[in-house]
């Protein structure tokens, strides 16, 4: 005897859209999910205003122009202790190698993947071109360090390095 084994349970127009409707939930709270992890974590922009940085443009041409011309030999030291506070020493001298002193030096410690976790560094002159600061507590991996040199509210000094804290 030949007999066809019959299905406990036959498929139904509400199964398949029950599952469709599953499916797609699924799919959409996956999506939802991380959305909302990716926008907490990095916002994704580098200036506030596109238009005003563009605006400023020119004037950072002439400011660099300006710090070549002036041709200053600025030496910058990062050190991390073991408990991770920061301590950083910037030596500055002219041309000449004479040291440069009345200035208002700031470092900014800049995580290239989250503007969240940047640390501003003020320094103060400790001897003749020797500013030195605190950074506090830095966590290890790559910074890019920030340096700006003032005097009279016009900046006079300004760079930008990549350095990798262990």
């Amino acid at each position: 005897m030949n007999r066809a084994s019959a299905s406990p349970k036959p498929l139904t127009g509400r199964k398949v859209l029950f599952m469709l409707l599953a499916f797609f939930g699924v799919v959409i709270c996956v999506n939802l999910t991380i959305i909302t992890l990716a926008s907490m974590t990095l916002p994704g922009t580098e200036v506030e205003s596109a238009y005003t940085a563009s605006l400023a443009y020119e004037k950072e041409i002439a400011a660099a122009r300006e710090q070549d011309v002036r041709s200053w030999k600025v030496d910058a030291h990062l050190a991390r202790s073991a408990d991770g506070d920061t301590a950083l020493e910037v030596k500055a001298r002219d041309r000449s190698g004479k040291a440069l002193t009345g200035l208002k030096f700031t470092g900014r410690l800049e995580r290239p993947t989250d503007r969240r976790a940047d640390r501003v560094i003020a320094l103060s002159e400790v001897t003749g071109g020797v500013y030195r600061g605190s950074g506090g507590a830095v966590g290890p991996g790559q910074w890019n360090l920030v340096l700006e040199s003032e005097a009279d509210g016009r900046r006079l000094f300004m760079s930008r390095n990549r350095v990798v804290l262990n």
